[in-house]
């Protein structure tokens, strides 16, 4: 039971991880215009907490080059 249980846990953090760096995706091209494949890369390579700060801090984004500066400083 416990390895079910688990197992439902890792999926719905999984699940959650995807559903918010889909959601942040889309709202930095909102508000940035398209991104190139490599930027959308490194973007889906960040863990679920980073993708949280990043969803707060791209509201002051002005341009790409604030996205770039944040990625950099997170390396």
């Amino acid at each position: 039971m416990q390895l079910v249980t688990g197992w439902l846990e890792g999926e719905q953090r999984h699940g959650r991880h995807e559903e918010a760096r889909d959601l942040v995706l889309r709202q930095l091209e909102h508000r940035l215009g398209r991104l190139e494949r490599p930027l959308k890369r490194r973007v889906r390579q960040l863990s679920l907490v980073q993708i949280e700060a990043l969803g707060e801090a791209l509201l002051d984004f002005a341009e790409r080059s604030d996205l770039d500066t944040w990625l950099e400083q997170r390396r």
